[in-house]
């Protein structure tokens, strides 16, 4: 039996270890970037899409996932956020004139935005 195969497949490599074929795994022990919206999209596809994960995690690919889905969801409840606003009518005037309407306006805005996508982007 050789000591190390490479499956094109899946492009791994695997080292002899007894009678087993073990895949060469290394840590990538770069920090994480992402965000808010990465975190609980990793811990969604943890607990509910747990093949995913995984594929993503000895790929080398679940941080740069996790970045770009925490960079789209922030872009997009920006985005948002800007829309109902201007719909709902809130402005910097509203905000000069009554200060706490406005952040309670703002507040909902935020949570109705973010609702939408996390249904729509991180727990998909």
């Amino acid at each position: 039996m050789k000591k190390q195969i490479y499956d094109e497949k899946n492009g791994m490599s695997y080292t002899l270890h007894g009678d087993y074929y073990l895949p060469d795994l290394v840590l990538n022990e770069a920090e994480p970037t992402y965000g808010k919206y990465g975190m609980l999209r990793k811990q969604f596809l943890k607990q509910h899409r747990s093949a995913r994960y995984q594929y993503l995690l000895l790929t080398g690919k679940l941080n740069e996932h996790l970045n770009q889905t925490d960079q789209e969801a922030r872009g997009q409840v920006e985005m948002l956020m800007k829309q109902m606003a201007e719909k709902k009518g809130v402005t910097e005037e509203l905000k000069v004139q009554d200060q706490m309407k406005w952040v309670r306006l703002m507040n909902n805005i935020k949570v109705s935005a973010e609702e939408i996508i996390l249904k729509n982007m991180v727990y998909v």
